[in-house]
């Protein structure tokens, strides 16, 4: 090999090395234990934060995988990691980590229930709330809902000790409200005799939407009950606990609320506009895996764009909470968890 091939090889490698490190620095900084590796003050980053959560690859992560990603933890935390290992390895190691054990109780959590597995579980359930018969809304109105229970009981924070009271509350709550809703609004549109029977089939179609929606706010409401009476945590800039705030909890469970309204409009919305295409119509066999795929799309976009609407850890300024807060601290700005 001549001396300028040699250079010009050399040179390549050089800068594909250097290349390498600077995207690897731009897509992995430098790597927080227990910390997102994105910009959770911004909606990109909190977005790109939940694309990573709800990531359903981590569903097919094996076992040996599994213990080599929390053992490379563990040698992070007691500082005895490897030469050679880099910020892409450990970020990956936490989120297949965090995407599978409870961050309280270091069990497992059920393939179904897990957020990374929302979505390919969850999608069948919608597909089959769009139902005209009474046993059939019922029946996937009841299974919906008991997805969405089992999903918030296994990724509830269970640090505080909570009764299950009140998670069969809102199970109760949740289950009883959408069946409620959704089998009243069918039993009104078939008693309006001023609808065509076309309007009377296209306007059912749109009835799981109020019904998942309202039933979610439900869910929502009943689960945090007790923050609504008791208040929630309000942290300074040094992340100690200022005081304990029901105007601070009022707010966190309203912007849940709105959430849970936005995750299910996209998803049960557009399908039922798809079907009246005229390509769908005149081939009704097509309608099923069109719907499918439908839900399947906007649930992937609906679920991450409905939970980054809001930070996790809000702002609000002191002003704005109970009098005896506003006394009793210099700070002008306070931190509250909003939840999930």
């Amino acid at each position: 090999m001549r001396p300028s091939e040699l250079q010009h090889k050399l040179y390549s490698l050089l800068l594909l090395g250097v290349w390498s490190i600077m995207c690897e620095s731009t897509l992995y900084p430098q790597f927080r234990l227990g910390e997102s590796r994105f910009d959770q003050g911004s909606f990109y980053g909190r977005l790109r934060h939940f694309l990573d959560v709800i990531d359903p690859r981590t569903l097919f992560v094996s076992e040996n995988h599994l213990n080599e990603c929390v053992k490379l933890l563990e040698q992070y935390k007691d500082g005895t990691l490897t030469t050679g290992v880099i910020n892409a390895q450990l970020w990956e190691a936490q989120k297949v980590k965090q995407a599978i054990f409870h961050p309280d109780t270091g069990e497992k959590i059920p393939m179904p229930f897990r957020m990374s597995g929302y979505i390919p579980f969850g999608t069948p359930l919608v597909v089959g709330l769009p139902n005209q018969t009474l046993a059939s809304t019922i029946f996937w109105q009841w299974l919906n809902q008991s997805h969405n229970a089992c999903v918030n009981y296994c990724n509830r924070k269970a640090s505080k000790s909570t009764g299950m009271s009140k998670f069969f509350q809102g199970y109760l709550g949740a289950v009883s409200s959408a069946v409620t809703i959704a089998v009243g609004l069918n039993v009104l549109i078939r008693r309006a005799d001023h609808f065509s029977p076309a309007t009377r089939l296209l306007v059912q179609k749109f009835i799981p939407f109020p019904a998942v929606a309202c039933a979610n706010v439900c869910n929502v409401l009943l689960m945090r009950h007790s923050e609504l009476s008791e208040g929630i945590s309000v942290l300074d800039d040094q992340g100690n606990i200022v005081a304990t705030s029901k105007l601070a909890a009022r707010r966190a469970v309203l912007e849940t609320a709105v959430t849970r309204i936005v995750l299910p409009m996209p998803i049960l919305v557009l399908p039922p506009m798809l079907e009246r295409l005229p390509l769908l119509q005149a081939h009704p066999h097509f309608v099923l895996p069109v719907h499918s795929l439908v839900c399947l799309c906007a649930f992937g976009l609906a679920l991450p764009l409905a939970i980054s609407l809001f930070p996790q850890n809000c702002q609000i300024h002191v002003s704005q909470l109970e009098a005896e807060i506003f006394a009793a601290t210099e700070c002008k700005i306070l931190t509250y968890n909003k939840g999930l």
